[in-house]
């Protein structure tokens, strides 16, 4: 039977689904709850397609939940970019006005058409370690709301006398020296008590899940903390959102995607380059703690930074010159623990898990060519993880092989990354 592709279109409540085949016609279509039933009952009216591949739009923000359950059933599942689901859609229907059937239908298109999409595997324990760095995320914002309340009791209850950086212990010190009469500060000393209280379980708390952030990413073989400025929580988040490292051409698609590379903003004989706020902004803050880390330490981080100083740089376009060296070097070291776990505990005759955020080669700016155009490859093929479900649909692997050329609006001519992580290495011809 002919492989069959299936769009979904994910809520919270609820997923739209279209079966569409290689020619994209429609063979089915559906709007699911996303309970235990409705998930049912759309399994079984797919199963007469037993070769079928779910796309599924935005499979790591509301799609996620879907796309999970899926894997965990032993379904092949490609994630559709929901940039390229609205093009499809804008082509298709001439304008731009979103259904849930209409969206459905466009991702469907995007997966017949496009065959180097990301596919997805199914790793239990990334997904745990994505569950708890989102903890500790919220933990973290929650201690900073709960210190900010605790020093408006604080200033309060000894005016003039306000912490800057405020620990449980100083503010302990502080209530421990404060006995109000009236009725006004006996209130206010109270909840200043249930502040700090609070602030002593988010401490431990959070003191808990780094131990097990910890502890996860070395059990990984991972050695991102390694580097300077990298820590648990820097570490493991990398891990949760990069995944596979194979999906990236090279370190300036691994920048590009970081939001670390500037863009291009030159204009005649003027060559400049502008911050870009693209890519994914957790991972640019997971950067940017690791560049203040090396700034504030005796590293070589912090060289390049004064380098970059003396050069006529602003201390923020430092800053960010230092970020991009650090996605380089996160980018190399994610490469060399893939290739670690590739060829066994040895690794490549001569290689080394030592990495730098400041060794490429000399004379390469930051901001000189920060997207150059496709390279090749320097990855390893894909690590093949056991898959714990039976059933696995080979035709499919064989489809997605090999590089594609996508047309893309402005009629430059792209190499978009293969699921098996493998690359062409025909030259792309100019467009």
């Amino acid at each position: 039977m002919a492989m069959v592709f299936i769009g979904v279109d994910p809520h919270k409540l609820s997923v739209t689904i279209e079966v569409v085949d290689d020619h994209e016609s429609v063979l089915g279509t559906g709007r699911f709850a996303t309970d235990k039933a409705g998930y049912a009952a759309m399994r079984k009216q797919v199963r007469g397609w037993p070769e079928r591949v779910w796309a599924v739009e935005g499979s790591n923000g509301a799609g996620r939940p879907l796309a999970q359950r899926l894997l965990a059933d032993g379904e092949h599942v490609v994630d559709v970019p929901a940039k390229l689901s609205a093009r499809a859609r804008l082509l298709d229907t001439g304008h731009n006005r979103k259904t849930d059937a209409h969206d459905a239908h466009a991702v469907a298109v995007v997966a017949v058409r496009t065959p180097g999409l990301r596919v997805l595997s199914y790793d239990s324990e990334l997904e745990a370690l994505r569950m708890l760095v989102d903890r500790r995320e919220e933990l973290t914002r929650q201690r900073v709301q709960t210190v900010n309340r605790l020093q408006r009791l604080l200033s309060e209850l000894t005016p003039g006398k306000a912490k800057k950086d405020l620990t449980a212990l100083q503010a302990k010190a502080i209530l421990a020296s404060v006995r109000p009469r009236d009725l006004a500060g006996k209130t206010r000393r109270r909840l200043a008590v249930e502040q700090l209280t609070e602030l002593v379980a988010a401490d431990k708390k959070t003191k808990a899940l780094s131990k097990e952030l910890k502890a996860i990413v070395l059990s990984r073989g991972s050695h991102l903390m390694d580097l300077r400025g990298v820590g648990p929580v820097v570490a493991a988040r990398t891990l949760a959102d990069v995944g596979d490292v194979a999906r990236f051409a090279d370190r300036n698609r691994f920048a590009s995607w970081t939001g670390t590379a500037p863009l291009d903003a030159s204009s005649g004989e003027q060559d400049r380059h502008r911050l870009s706020r693209a890519g994914n902004r957790r991972m640019n803050h997971m950067i940017h703690i690791a560049a203040i880390s090396q700034i504030r330490l005796a590293s070589e981080g912090r060289t390049y930074y004064r380098r970059k100083l003396a050069e006529g740089k602003k201390p923020l376009e430092a800053i960010r010159c230092l970020k991009r060296r650090i996605s380089d070097a996160l980018y190399r070291q994610l490469v060399a623990d893939a290739r670690a776990v590739e060829t066994g505990p040895g690794g490549h005759c001569g290689a080394t898990q030592e990495s730098s955020a400041v060794d490429v080669p000399p004379h390469i700016d930051t901001s000189d060519q920060p997207l150059p155009g496709p390279a090749p490859t320097t990855l390893p093929a894909a690590v093949a993880r056991a898959n714990p479900h039976p059933g696995s649909a080979p035709q499919m692997t064989r489809r997605r092989a090999g590089a594609v050329k996508v047309e893309r609006p402005t009629g430059r001519t792209t190499l978009t990354a293969t699921s098996a992580g493998a690359h062409s290495k025909e030259p792309i011809p100019a467009p």
